[in-house]
């Protein structure tokens, strides 16, 4: 049997604030770059107002950070898959089996692990 090597983290669980979903998705991702993980699907949803909700928004913004540089090698929106798809099934060839919940789904974000 294959060892996994993708996780789903879902950041959108029991209505956190921003700031709470934030702290959990730093967590969850040094514990899985710790525990040897490729990749992580973030589950951010995409909000009520059908122009992306802030929990999404602050997660694009702080994978951006360099404080995440250490962690993150590479990130792409469910929105942008099928633009990046080649390259992210590259680099984590198990991403295919969760395909059908990225593509095109504004509502998470794969993050690549370094």
């Amino acid at each position: 049997m294959r060892r996994i090597k993708v996780k789903e983290v879902n950041l959108e669980r029991g209505y956190p604030t921003v700031d709470i979903a934030l702290r959990e998705m730093v967590s969850q991702l040094g514990t899985y770059k710790r525990q040897g993980y490729r990749a992580v699907i973030l589950i951010h949803g995409y909000g009520s107002t059908g122009t992306g909700g802030k929990i999404k928004s602050a997660v694009k913004s702080k994978l951006r950070e360099s404080s995440l540089s250490g962690v993150v090698a590479k990130t792409c929106g469910g929105e942008d898959w099928m633009n990046n798809k080649r390259e992210m099934l590259a680099i984590c060839n198990q991403l295919r089996d969760f395909e059908i919940r990225i593509s095109g789904n504004p509502g998470v974000t794969v993050v690549i692990l370094k």
